[in-house]
């Protein structure tokens, strides 16, 4: 009987891990050996913050959840070794971006990949994910371009204006 409850325990925790794969935006596989538990509570704290859960998972566990969710087999080679796994639910940027600055920060750690939308991702394309600018910043950009134009013809008809009662 044992052996059976063992075995639904282990089925019920990878049936959250599919969830959490399911739910987030992105997830990123990262490697966190070396680091001191100071430095692995300010990175907690910071990815808590931004609202990203980060987790030490049996890599066995989410091959199977992986595997479950319908996520390619490339996933399996960052299954490797020590692995830490942050789910970006509101921000598919966040986990990257904090992972990455903190590691470089602390010079240790590796970002192993991930998983956006559904499909594997590699170091390669989760570092250019972490040099994106975040949201806000794309906002703010977004809004000066448009504000400029506009500004320009308000200045342009105010001139006009000007000419006309002159």
């Amino acid at each position: 009987m044992a052996n059976q409850e063992i075995i639904a325990q282990k089925a019920q925790q990878v049936a959250e891990i599919v969830d959490k794969i399911k739910r987030a935006q992105s997830v990123i596989i990262a490697n966190y050996i070396g680091l001191t538990v100071e430095e692995d509570t300010q990175l907690r704290t910071e990815l808590r913050n931004a609202g990203v859960e980060y987790v030490v998972l049996k890599n066995s566990m989410v091959e199977r959840a992986a595997k479950d969710a319908g996520i390619d087999d490339a996933i399996l080679e960052m299954l490797k070794g020590p692995s830490a796994f942050a789910f970006g639910y509101d921000d598919a940027v966040a986990p990257a971006k904090i992972l990455k600055k903190n590691f470089t920060k602390f010079k240790k750690g590796e970002l192993k990949g991930g998983i956006m939308d559904g499909a594997v991702i590699d170091t390669v394309t989760v570092e250019k994910l972490a040099d994106l600018p975040s949201k806000e910043e794309m906002l703010a950009r977004i809004l000066g371009s448009l504000k400029s134009p506009v500004s320009k013809l308000a200045i342009a008809l105010s001139e006009v204006a000007k000419q006309k009662e002159a």
